[in-house]
């Protein structure tokens, strides 16, 4: 192999490498219209945060009618009563983001009258710096988060550990 396909393959491995650990800017709910009413108990934003994995350096992005609604970052107990009087922080904009800056819990509610009580909030849980993030993936149950850790039960962090071994061998190899 010449010395300019070395490169080429080098580059192109490194940024294969920093694809899976850069942070991720992710729209709320997946679609534009996310933050509103929901329709049902299974259109919940929670369902979808439930089933997604976010990082430390991720940034939420919300997209909606800043004349009509806005997003209040609040307390636990402020989500639970949809208290809107003592936010944490309040965006009008209506093209809203919010980087997860630590790990633990976030709460998110809608700032329009009576729109939180039904049921327009949204609650997510950062991962702390020891797990490991390759993107949106199924989030682990709440008793994970708040218990003791558990050991894997199955070979992915195997399987990642040998990825990455074996592209510093081809790494190390072209060279």
């Amino acid at each position: 192999m010449d010395i300019f396909s070395r490169r080429l393959t080098s580059s192109f491995l490194f940024f294969l490498f920093l694809s899976f650990t850069e942070a991720k800017e992710i729209l709320v709910g997946g679609k534009t219209d996310a933050w509103k009413i929901p329709s049902s108990e299974s259109d919940s934003l929670n369902r979808w945060a439930e089933k997604s994995r976010f990082r430390i350096g991720d940034s939420l992005a919300w997209k909606y009618d800043g004349g009509k609604d806005s997003v209040l970052q609040v307390t636990k107990e402020a989500y639970a009563s949809c208290n809107t009087s003592n936010s944490i922080a309040e965006y009008k904009d209506g093209n809203t983001k919010v980087k997860l800056d630590r790990s633990g819990p976030f709460y998110f509610i809608s700032g329009a009258k009576g729109h939180c009580e039904q049921g327009q909030k949204l609650h997510v849980v950062v991962l702390s710096q020891k797990h490991r993030y390759t993107g949106i993936s199924p989030a682990p149950s709440p008793a994970e988060i708040e218990g003791p850790a558990i050991a894997p039960t199955s070979s992915a962090a195997g399987l990642k550990a040998g990825f990455l071994v074996t592209l510093g061998v081809v790494v190390l190899g072209l060279f």
